[in-house]
Parts: C-alpha cells; sequence; structure tokens
C-alpha cells in the first residue's frame, strides 16, 4: 500500500522530532529560503514529490487532476524543520512540535479531493501550523486565509508562503475554535487535525452549498467527515478510515460521547 519512501518508521520520526517550533524559523534558513543543512539537493526532493503521487498517493484513489498537480508544485520540505526535511514525503503525520503535525499526504489529498474546490472559491483553513496545506490549496482556488493559534507558526507560515510568492493566501493569528465570523461565509472550511467534536461556529461560517472538511477521532478511531450546506441544512457523512493526530485544544470532553 505505501510506497518506497514509507522506510522512513514512526519511531525514527519521533527521534528527530524538533523540541520547539523555532528550529525552522528564518534562522535555519539560507539566503535562497532553502533549509541551510542535512538536506538533499533540489531535484532529490522533486524526484520525492513525484515519488509521492505515484507511490502512495494515486495507489490510495487520489484521481483528481487539479489537486495531483497542486501536490506535485508545492515543495513540502519548505515547511519543515531542517531536520524533517529528508523525509519530508513520507507517508507519515510530520511532527512541528508543540503537539502539531504536518498531516499525512495521503489523508491530506484525498480530503482535497472530496472537497473538490473550484478556482473561484474561498477556502477557510482552520490550524495551518506551518502552511503547507494552505500553499497547495491556494493552487486550488481563489483564496485562502487560514487561523493559526500559535504565533511561531503563523509567522514561519507567512514567511514561507511569501518566500514561495503565494500571493492569494494569508495566515493570522486566531482562535482556531471560532474560524473567521467577520470574513465568511466561506465556501470551504479545511480543519488541518483531528477533533473530538466540530466547533458550531465553524459550521455556521459555511456559504451555501459549502463543504467542511474534518477528521473525527472518538474512541481512538479517527473517520475523515465532509460536512455540506445544501439549502440552509447541514448534513454529514463519513469519507474514509485516518489515524490523524488530534489538534490541540479540540480533545474530547470529559463525559463527551459522539
Amino acid at each position: 500500500m505505501r510506497g518506497c519512501i514509507q522506510a522512513v518508521t514512526r519511531a525514527a520520526l519521533h527521534r528527530t522530532q524538533p523540541d520547539t517550533i523555532s528550529e525552522f524559523g528564518p534562522a535555519a534558513r539560507r539566503a535562497d529560503g532553502i533549509p541551510a543543512k542535512r538536506v538533499r539537493d533540489v531535484m532529490d526532493f522533486q524526484a520525492a514529490r513525484t515519488a509521492m503521487v505515484q507511490s502512495q498517493l494515486r495507489p490510495n484513489r487520489l484521481t483528481d487532476e487539479r489537486v495531483t498537480d497542486a501536490l506535485l508544485t508545492v515543495p513540502r520540505e519548505r515547511f519543515l524543520p531542517r531536520a524533517l526535511a529528508n523525509v519530508a514525503y513520507a507517508d507519515e503525520d510530520l511532527p512541528l512540535g508543540g503537539g502539531r503535525y504536518l498531516m499525512e499526504p495521503m489523508v491530506l489529498a484525498r480530503l482535497l479531493q472530496c472537497a473538490a474546490i473550484e478556482a473561484d472559491e474561498a477556502v477557510l483553513h482552520i490550524g495551518c501550523a506551518s502552511g503547507y496545506a494552505t500553499a497547495v490549496m491556494a493552487q486550488l482556488a481563489s483564496s485562502v486565509v487560514a487561523v493559526e493559534s500559535n504565533p511561531e507558526l503563523v509567522t514561519q507560515a507567512t514567511e514561507t508562503l511569501s518566500d514561495l510568492q503565494v500571493a492569494n493566501a494569508a495566515v493570522v493569528e486566531g482562535d482556531l475554535g471560532k474560524g473567521l465570523p467577520d470574513q465568511g461565509p466561506f465556501d470551504v472550511i479545511l480543519v488541518e487535525g483531528a477533533v473530538a467534536e466540530l466547533p458550531p461556529a465553524l459550521l455556521d461560517q459555511l456559504a451555501e452549498g459549502g463543504r467542511l472538511l474534518a477528521v473525527l477521532r472518538t474512541r481512538g478511531l479517527g473517520v475523515a467527515t465532509i460536512w455540506n450546506r445544501e439549502g440552509g441544512v447541514i448534513g454529514h457523512r463519513a469519507l474514509f478510515d485516518a489515524a490523524t493526530p488530534v489538534l490541540p485544544g479540540f480533545e474530547a470532553r470529559q463525559g463527551f460521547v459522539f
């Protein structure tokens, strides 16, 4: 099921997990923006990006060519701490520090395929972390606004998006559970991380015909789920299983039962 890039084990990833998010700030980059040390030549990253799509994503039901092209375009390694750049295209949730992760490529790809983002649509990204999925969705949408609660990640994501000249995306610091009601409604909302329950405030920001995607995680099980607003009514359905880590602040409340 997983390609040759998956030789990196989860244990190895934990051994290289950064102690703090700041390990992959501007000081970790050369003048051209490429991480300074312990990285392969950029051509190797291009080959790894292609291998990710061909050996991980296409065999796992990725068929949307717009999503495929976006994933082939955005350099995932630029959104990681320098210690993890060499495993950027492993089929794993990669740790960023502080309990935050870069979502597994297969889960992200299938969520974006189910979102069916159109070129004229506005997207709200909840918990963008270092901004990788923000950059991918910017390839698909008219505009993307991302909400991130960690100020270090806000800075990192903003600088990386600027370095890559992503002009139709912005990152703002804010409460993930509240979203951005003053800027809605949004055609698509993506929550990057698992949640025990979905805050009603996020559903309130869905436009008519809008789609919200998140991984619901209850009793240790994660299920990618899509919510739709049609005729003013919100409905939802399960999409596929996903072992996505819980987004900090979205853990199950004591006594909560889904």
